[in-house]
């Protein structure tokens, strides 16, 4: 009776502490309120199916404790039993994959009138770039990587000659606008991640992945990586804000594009071979 009673507490206690728990969600801050959607439907039914598991388990002990003179039934199948929980299982499994399906169709299929911004994941840092006033991204290659071309955009490419280039800094986006977030990374395995966004990709090096997002609060927000990426994962931090239409422009115009970097670099290295002169 004792076992019994102690496996329903654990089942209702471990729901209760779901339910009002202090660790929560941070508040949302794109419209992915689908995602949440998702996650609270798959916590619905497996604490159902859990709740349901642990009480049939404090009624077989309950039921069938040890007694002096009772003999155990062999009972090596039931065909009626299988058929239930196998119907029961796929119904349940169903029901929680169906719901991520949906949200993963919207999760990739981009909106026609997405800005592109393009994220880079190094050890241990995060780096940024936008598109100039043509709108478009220039071409990039990690072969073109060096310390003058930290993203490795293509020189020859005038759509990247003013392409907005913010190494180890901070990311701006304006509200209520859907951004396409590309994901490279040069060098391991990391995860551009910001809680509020509900939004995450592994980045995986040789390859650009991407998602979606339309922020609809404005606000600054944590950039974490969520992929172990190296002994100073935990210090690969930034800061993504986003702003007012006004605030946004104010603070693109005083980020340097690709080919101000350029020179500028040109003429540091210059300097630096003339030995300072």
């Amino acid at each position: 009776m004792a076992v019994a009673l102690i496996l329903l507490l654990v089942a209702i206690g471990s729901v209760l502490f779901h339910l009002y728990s202090p660790w929560w969600w941070t508040p949302i801050a794109t419209d992915w309120s689908y995602i949440d959607h998702t996650i609270s439907i798959t916590f619905w039914i497996t604490g159902v199916v859990f709740t349901a598991v642990i009480a049939f388990m404090a009624y077989c002990v309950f039921r069938f404790h040890h007694r002096e003179g009772r003999r155990a039934d062999y009972n090596p199948e039931n065909k009626k039993l299988e058929w239930w929980l196998s119907v029961g299982t796929g119904v349940g499994v169903a029901a929680m994959l169906a719901p991520g399906l949906v949200v993963w169709h919207q999760f990739v299929t981009v909106p026609a009138d997405a800005t592109e911004v393009e994220v880079m994941g190094q050890q241990w840092q995060w780096s940024f770039r936008l598109p100039g006033k043509d709108g478009r991204l220039g071409t990039s290659d990690v072969r073109n990587i060096n310390p003058e071309n930290p993203l490795g955009l293509n020189r020859d490419d005038p759509h990247g000659q003013d392409d907005v280039v913010i190494e180890n800094g901070d990311l701006h986006l304006p509200i209520g606008k859907p951004v396409k977030v590309l994901l490279r990374s040069v060098d391991v395995l990391h995860d551009f991640y910001v809680p509020e966004f509900r939004a995450k990709m592994d980045m995986v090096p040789g390859m650009v992945t991407y998602f979606w997002i339309k922020p609809i609060r404005t606000g600054t927000f944590d950039v974490l990586c969520a992929e172990l990426c190296g002994a100073a994962h935990y210090q690969m931090r930034a800061k993504v804000t986003v702003d007012n239409e006004s605030d946004y422009h104010a603070w693109l115009e005083q980020q340097k594009t690709f080919a101000e970097l350029s020179g500028r670099n040109a003429v540091v290295r210059a300097t630096y071979q003339s030995g300072g002169k």
